[in-house]
């Protein structure tokens, strides 16, 4: 009893620390910018006593961007902890196994061939983003999977893989021989510009997020008997099939609804997890919200390098991909 008294305690401090890591970051990202906001003005312009410019690049710019961006690195933490928890797949992410690639290809065909009006965007792009999605992501899980073996992580890798490079190709050649100023919407969003800054996508992209998560929290015991084996989760009473495809579904949805607002973002929901573990028990009530601190934490400390610390504004999922591929490669070599 002691001994669970004070996992749980180290636990509880080390979720606290994350948070308060968190809370650091996300003052940093108000303030930075090539508009700097002064720390001390902070307190005075969220009680209402900031001129014009500052209550504009507050409200306007920095609030909804920094929100839009916590939301985004925890839903690919999320995503990437159910997806490698169901699969046993340390290799597993929304985006290199191809479900962020089959959001794009749905939000891209959606853009150019669709009219939507501007107040409609916000909140039909997540709806598009999850169906391409899902197509996408059920793909390499359905031809991976073994009848008595489950999920054979190297086949299941190397057909997400191979669906990514697809997809992104297939876009490429649906944008070649359109307008320009659309084809530049989609270039930024392969490229990962957190381009739906706008209090509308936020509004579009939480209620989803929140329902997913709430969903998650009845499956998370289940999701500790799925790191059995076969026979012996299903001894335990687990209807294998079935609970496979709920978590695969909300980890899809979680990833492609932030995908369509944020755009091609990876790494994270690979770093996220592997990091949680180790820093938290193997268990996924404890590994999933520090995940999710993580990848807030992740996405954060990249989007504010990528637009205060260089000289010139990159793309965010450019600033990812520096950070991740290096990790891909050391997880691939221990695999």
């Amino acid at each position: 009893m002691k001994a669970m008294f004070k996992a749980q305690h180290s636990f509880t401090t080390k979720l606290i620390s994350l948070v308060i890591v968190l809370l650091i970051f996300i003052l940093i990202s108000l303030c930075s910018g090539h508009s700097a906001l002064s720390l001390q003005r902070i307190p005075a312009i969220l009680l209402g006593q900031g001129d014009f410019k500052e209550n504009f690049i507050f409200y306007q710019i920095r609030l909804p961007r920094m929100i839009l961006t916590v939301l985004v690195g925890a839903a690919l933490a999320f995503a990437g902890s159910i997806l490698q928890g169901i699969t046993k797949n340390p290799l597993a992410d929304p985006g290199i196994i191809g479900v962020n690639a089959g959001s794009g290809l749905a939000i891209a065909i959606t853009f150019l061939f669709i009219p939507l009006e501007a107040q409609q965007f916000g909140f039909i792009l997540p709806l598009i983003g999850m169906l391409g999605g899902l197509i996408a992501g059920f793909f390499p899980y359905i031809l991976s999977i073994r009848r008595f073996r489950g999920i054979q992580v190297v086949t299941y890798t190397l057909i997400g893989v191979g669906l990514a490079t697809a997809l992104s190709g297939a876009m490429m050649l649906i944008i070649s021989a359109t307008d320009r100023t659309k084809v530049d919407f989609i270039a930024k969003w392969l490229a990962g510009n957190l381009w739906g800054t706008d209090w509308q996508y936020i509004l579009g992209l939480f209620p989803w997020l929140f329902i997913i998560a709430g969903i998650t929290l009845f499956k998370l015991h289940t999701l500790n008997l799925l790191q059995f084996d076969e026979t012996t989760a299903m001894n335990l009473g687990i209807n294998l099939k079935t609970e496979r495809m709920i978590l695969l579904t909300l980890a899809i949805l979680a990833s492609a609804s932030a995908a369509a607002i944020a755009g091609n973002i990876s790494f994270i929901g690979l770093m996220a997890p592997h990091l949680a573990k180790r820093i938290v028990r193997p268990r996924f009530q404890q590994v999933l919200p520090v995940a999710v601190l993580l990848g807030a934490i992740l996405l954060l400390i990249a989007d504010t390098i990528s637009r205060s610390i260089l000289p010139t504004p990159i793309p965010t999922g450019i600033i990812v991909a520096i950070i991740g591929a290096p990790y891909f490669l050391y997880l691939m070599k221990r695999v």
